[in-house]
């Protein structure tokens, strides 16, 4: 039997109408910039991504944990630790889907070699997409304190005799990073380079995931490292080693990890990769913030994400730099950047400096067309459709492709219009 309300509702109609007006209350409060307004949701509720345990992963996890990946639509989203950027690789080549992931925090080159099979098995090209940047910024470059005498800093040519004396007394140099490669293999054969220490003849490069350099150093197992945040802190923190440089010294608002995605997975979830760019946008724009840089370290160092002492993540991250042989910088503006001034937009430039100096040290082949090769992996038009979407204020919204030229701290200059002018000028490459 139907029970009558006063003016002619029936109290099923009531419940009915009320349900619908929470439902639509409780969507106007997770999608408050009406995101899905005008289209349906995500494909999906969830994704699979990856990060190592690195400062630059910060916008995944606090998407996590602000709930900016259930805000978007994807509440289901997981954010798996990887035990290295192989381990990355790997679980990329499997997908999702068979219980792999379907992106990750990665360092920029990777999609591209990952895109071309230069770094899978057999060397089986796996369809990549880079959707955003997540930061700039705040790697390091530390040395083991048997070098403290050197004096080494910026330049790296003060390294050169004591390397050409440990070389003589039949020892191996060993300089680590975190794959060949990427951005890490870059920095630190850049800044040898610079120095005219051949990175290919003089030392020995080597592998060592991130959370494993300060143990690798503090056993003597390597003499100069290249990693991000909070590993080169907690270095001079346990007193190993100290921090010669970090990269921003050596190219200031240089480009770091991205965030890549197998590209059939956004092919078949358009909606979910955009709803996904939001929600890491969303994180980028607090991890942006100086006011948020306390919890975000105290977040970071969590069992679950990092687990290190909170110190080891937050100085740094406010751009205090204690380099550990004597020389502490406090307040300087080489902090890592997440969101301010496009950090988040992927420019086309960049990854073409990336390919470059991959062709430099022969990783690509020098007839590499870098132009054809960014246009298939960097989808700069997903973040420009999500950036309208979330609200972003086109002052925010770059107006071009390319960030134009870079200087570098040697004066090396890259103009994106012509990258082989600027491997020319380069001393020391495979081949020389």
């Amino acid at each position: 039997m139907k029970t009558i309300l006063s003016g002619g509702v029936t109290r099923r109609n009531l419940l009915k109408t009320s349900a619908t007006a929470a439902l639509i209350g409780a969507v106007r409060t997770a999608f408050p910039s009406g995101a899905f307004a005008a289209t349906a949701g995500p494909e999906v509720t969830g994704v699979k991504l990856g990060y190592i345990a690195l400062t630059d992963a910060a916008p995944l996890v606090i998407a996590k944990e602000k709930g900016l990946f259930e805000k978007h639509g994807l509440p289901d989203a997981d954010v798996a630790k990887q035990a290295s950027w192989g381990a990355t690789r790997d679980n990329l080549v499997l997908g999702g889907a068979a219980n792999g992931i379907d992106g990750a925090h990665i360092l920029s080159p990777l999609p591209y070699l990952m895109h071309t099979g230069k770094v899978t098995q057999n060397n089986q090209p796996v369809p990549m997409a880079i959707l955003a940047r997540l930061n700039y910024d705040s790697q390091g470059i530390s040395v083991a304190k048997e070098y403290a005498d050197t004096g080494v800093q910026l330049d790296a040519s003060k390294l050169k005799a004591a390397f050409d004396a440990k070389r003589a007394a039949g020892k191996e140099i060993k300089a680590a990073m975190t794959f060949p490669g990427g951005t890490h293999d870059l920095w630190i054969r850049y800044w040898l380079a610079a120095g005219g220490i051949h990175p290919d003849k003089d030392v020995s490069t080597i592998v060592v995931p991130p959370p494993q350099m300060v143990a690798n150093m503090k056993v003597g197992n390597m003499d100069v490292f290249c990693v991000g945040e909070p590993w080169n802190e907690q270095l001079v923190n346990q007193g190993i080693g100290f921090t010669a440089c970090t990269t921003g010294e050596i190219w200031k608002g240089h480009p770091e990890k991205a965030l890549g995605m197998r590209a059939d997975w956004i092919e078949k979830n358009p909606k979910a990769a955009k709803a996904l760019l939001m929600a890491v946008m969303e994180a980028q724009q607090w991890c942006d913030s100086m006011d948020n840089k306390e919890e975000m370290a105290t977040i970071l160092g969590k069992r679950q994400w990092f687990n290190v002492p909170p110190k080891d993540v937050l100085g740094r991250l406010k751009g205090d730099i204690n380099y550990g042989n004597g020389r502490i910088a406090k307040g300087t503006d080489l902090y890592m950047k997440f969101w301010k001034g496009g950090v988040s937009y992927p420019y086309q430039s960049h990854d073409a400096w990336f390919i470059i100096e991959n062709m430099r040290w022969g990783k690509f082949a020098p007839n590499t067309d870098i132009k054809t090769l960014v246009g298939q992996v960097n989808r700069q038009d997903i973040w420009r459709d999500a950036a309208k979407d979330l609200g972003v204020a086109a002052s925010d919204i770059p107006a071009s492709t390319s960030r134009g030229k870079e200087t570098f701290f040697d004066g090396k200059v890259f103009d994106p219009e012509n990258p082989t002018a600027y491997l020319e000028s380069l001393s020391i490459k495979v081949a020389s």
